[in-house]
């Protein structure tokens, strides 16, 4: 526990390092999307979904209530928006090395806390289309899924369900088909743009799939602005952290890494953050 500790210290001294060279001509920069001015669709059009409160405390959902089971998210939530905010980014996508180390739960967790915050309007997409999980936590399985939206079959409407006022998800009804190739397209990247220009959330939180299990995330993580990397305590191994970590540094901006499932967290429970 203390070497991936050390490990992600010595992570967040690199990230710092280039965050300092934000003038760099290397710098990632936000994805380039029409200029806001108000959104085209009104989102109290969308259908709404419930989230029962039983089903969210099952998925260990502590945003959905608030208090002091959510303030972890809450951190992140302040972190992760003066970031983003500072340097015009939109999009952030939530990862990890491995499946099983919660970034779906993390990514549902940080909508939900950005949500509470009403002048912010945040949309959350299920883009793990070899086991997506987001309508597992819901407790709702759409007619249609993200990857039709993305593959053009289907437009964004058709999937979009309002959980509040200020929050938008696109579940996945099951897995989809060659989401490598899907990912790589010209229409999927226009689609994605048209849905930001077209609704105008203020974050789109896209969660991935994760890093070592396929090469998904090299398609994808270019049509994003920034991600987090979730890790879980004593199950991540410390190389495999530092490989993603670095690979992702190569394809997005790194926010930082969260540390999901440890035993002894930082004042509260579940997880510690390095940004």
């Amino acid at each position: 526990m203390e070497k991936l500790e050390a490990a992600m210290a010595k992570a967040r001294e690199r990230r710092k390092a280039v965050l300092r060279e934000a003038a760099a001509p290397s710098r990632k920069t936000a994805v380039a999307v029409p200029e806001r001015s108000g959104p085209k669709v009104d989102w109290a059009t969308v259908p709404t979904v419930p989230f029962v409160a039983a089903r969210a405390k099952r998925f260990r959902i502590s945003s959905l209530f608030g208090g002091r089971d959510a303030t972890p998210y809450d951190l992140l939530r302040s972190r992760a928006l003066r970031m983003m905010e500072d340097n015009s980014w939109k999009r952030m996508a939530v990862t990890s090395p491995e499946a099983a180390c919660g970034k779906s739960t993390v990514a549902m967790n940080l909508a939900l806390s950005i949500a509470r915050q009403k002048d912010f309007r945040v949309m959350l997409f299920d883009f793990d289309f070899r086991r997506p999980n987001l309508h597992k936590i819901i407790g709702h399985t759409p007619d249609h899924s993200m990857h039709e939206v993305l593959s053009g079959d289907v437009p964004f409407f058709d999937v979009a369900k309002r959980i509040s006022d200020n929050l938008i998800v696109g579940l996945n009804a099951g897995p989809g088909k060659n989401p490598a190739e899907l990912f790589q397209s010209e229409r999927a990247k226009d689609i994605l743009d048209a849905i930001q220009a077209d609704w105008q959330p203020d974050v789109i939180i896209i969660d991935t799939p994760p890093m070592l299990g396929s090469d998904d995330h090299v398609n994808l993580m270019n049509k994003t602005d920034c991600a987090l990397l979730v890790i879980a305590a004593e199950m991540s191994k410390l190389p495999n952290v530092d490989f993603c970590e670095k690979e992702l540094g190569q394809l997005t901006n790194v926010l930082g890494i969260v540390l999901n499932k440890c035993r002894y967290p930082d004042d509260t429970t579940g997880y510690s953050y390095y940004g």
